[in-house]
This record gives structure tokens, C-alpha cells and sequence, in this order.
């Protein structure tokens, strides 16, 4: 007898279990699904880790990390790779020089007053000269590599162009002898001494230094997001 009573309480007990599991599946389902998804994550977690820690070198890998992530793991860093990738950034501008200035031109007779026979025009100028390392210039001896150390020495720096802005530039009197007519060739000219005139003061002002300052300050970055450690830029 004591053995029926005890099979009878262990079936009501599997039936109250039953029971329970068809009251509540959707409890049972989410529970299962929670424990998929963060099975899912700690396998993605660990094969992230595993994927970068290989992603440093020059294989298929690296090739994957390097389009996945946008970084360059595979760039060859040869002395003459570093060369070609500092090359193709051509005329590097990295400063531009603005001024204001007033410049007079003039035609005249030295003997003869210029009431009578002179030319005269006073410009007000503005404009701008644009200086830079041409880095075409670069030398294959000039880039010196020690594993993921670099040295770079630079061409000199250089003006690339001076040019008057015609939008804020304006002739602001023009005075001719009563003798003679206006030289036509006059304004070209004083525009041109204008452009001298604000180039000399750009390189009076250091404009070149500045250029090389912040070329070196460019290839410093460059080589840098390259992998390089060390990076000396001269």
C-alpha cells in the first residue's frame, strides 16, 4: 500500500508539471531564446577578437580587416612604397598669405612736369600667394625606413603662385598730363609690381616656414596612419 501511494503522489506530481508547462510555453520559448542569443554573442565577441589579433599582418586576413575596417594593414612600407605614397600628393599647399596693399604706377618725362606729360594710377590690391613642398620633388635617398621607424627629408619649400583677387581689387585715382593719353599698358603693369609687392611681403612675413611647418605636418600624419611608430619629418 505504501508503495501505491507513493507511485500515485509521484504521477500527480508529473501531472501538476504538465500542467504548468502547458499554461505557460511562451515563458519556457523565451527563456530558450535568450539563452540562444547570448550563446550568439559570446561566439561573436571571441571570434571579433580572434578575426583583429590576426588582422596584422600581410595575408588574406589583413586583406579582409583592411576593406572590412577602412585602414591600410597591408601597406607595403618599403622606402621606396613610403617615396610613391608622398609623391602622389604632388604640390602640397599648406598655407595661404592674404594682404592689402596700395601701389602706385607711373609714366612720365623726368625733365618735363607731369601736369603736362605724366601717367598716374594709385591701385588698391588684394592678393593672396600660395606656398607648399612639392612633393614630386621628393628623393628616393630621402626617405630612410627602420622597420616601423621613418625618416623623412623634405624639398625646400616654395611660393606655387601669387595672383590679385579682380573682385576686391580696384584702381582708386588715375591722373594723366594734359599733353599725353593714358598709357593702356599702365594698370597691367602696376597689377604685376602689385603681385611683387605682396609676394616679397609673404616671404618678409615667413610664409616658407610656415609652408614647411605644416608639410611636415601633413607627412607626420600620413605616415603615421600608415602604422608607422616613429616618424621624423626634416
Amino acid at each position: 500500500m505504501h508503495d501505491e501511494r507513493e507511485i500515485q503522489r509521484q504521477v500527480r506530481r508529473d501531472e501538476r508539471i504538465r500542467a504548468n508547462e502547458a499554461r505557460n510555453p511562451r515563458g519556457r520559448s523565451w527563456g530558450l531564446i535568450f539563452i540562444g542569443l547570448l550563446l550568439v554573442f559570446l561566439i561573436g565577441i571571441a571570434a571579433a577578437f580572434l578575426f583583429l589579433r590576426s588582422a596584422t599582418g600581410n595575408g588574406p586576413v589583413a586583406r579582409i580587416a583592411s576593406a572590412l575596417l577602412g585602414r591600410n594593414v597591408s601597406f607595403d612600407s618599403s622606402a621606396p612604397a613610403v617615396v610613391n605614397r608622398i609623391q602622389q600628393l604632388n604640390k602640397l599647399e599648406t598655407v595661404a598669405f592674404s594682404v592689402d596693399t596700395v601701389v602706385e604706377g607711373s609714366k612720365g618725362n623726368p625733365v618735363l612736369p607731369d601736369a603736362l606729360f605724366g601717367d598716374r594710377i594709385l591701385l588698391i590690391a588684394h592678393g593672396q600667394t600660395i606656398a607648399g613642398v612639392d612633393m614630386t620633388k621628393l628623393q628616393a635617398d630621402a626617405v630612410h625606413v627602420y622597420g616601423k621607424s621613418v625618416t623623412v627629408d623634405l624639398p625646400p619649400s616654395e611660393i606655387f603662385f601669387t595672383r590679385l583677387d579682380s573682385s576686391k581689387t580696384r584702381v582708386y585715382a588715375r591722373t594723366t598730363g594734359l599733353l599725353v593719353q593714358q598709357d593702356a599698358n599702365l594698370e597691367g603693369e602696376t597689377r604685376q609690381h602689385a603681385e611683387e609687392q605682396i609676394q616679397k611681403a609673404a616671404i618678409a612675413d615667413g610664409v616658407l616656414d610656415t609652408a614647411r611647418a605644416n608639410a611636415r605636418a601633413s607627412i607626420t600624419t600620413l605616415l603615421t596612419g600608415l602604422g608607422f611608430e616613429s616618424v621624423t619629418v626634416r
